[in-house]
């Protein structure tokens, strides 16, 4: 499957509580739960037919952008989005001390 990143619209699905990327009827998803200024990224999820074109990625810094915007505390239950993190530390303002001590520790 050839695909453009530039093509890549990143979604929030608020009624799903995921964000989405959905490209020839396949989807890729980062789900998540909000509670209050909490948000808490359980799992991600790219289908064999979207891997290796830099998707999750996408779908982590999208909602990560978001959280920042809305003042979001961040819990990166999720391996993916934590590794994420840990690559790219900008975003590690966003974590409380716990989590911050946990990914820089683990």
């Amino acid at each position: 499957m050839d695909i453009n990143s530039e093509d890549i619209k990143v979604k929030n699905n608020l009624p799903q509580h995921r964000y989405e990327v959905e490209i020839d009827g396949e989807l890729a998803e980062l789900v998540y739960s909000h509670r209050g200024n909490v948000i808490t990224f359980m799992h991600t999820g790219v289908p064999p037919a979207l891997e290796g074109h830099g998707i999750a990625g996408k779908l982590a810094h999208t909602a990560l952008e978001e959280a920042r915007a809305q003042k979001l505390t961040v819990y990166p239950t999720c391996p993916y989005v934590a590794a994420y993190i840990r690559r790219h530390t900008e975003y590690m303002d966003l974590l409380p001390p716990s989590e911050q001590a946990r990914l820089k520790n683990g």
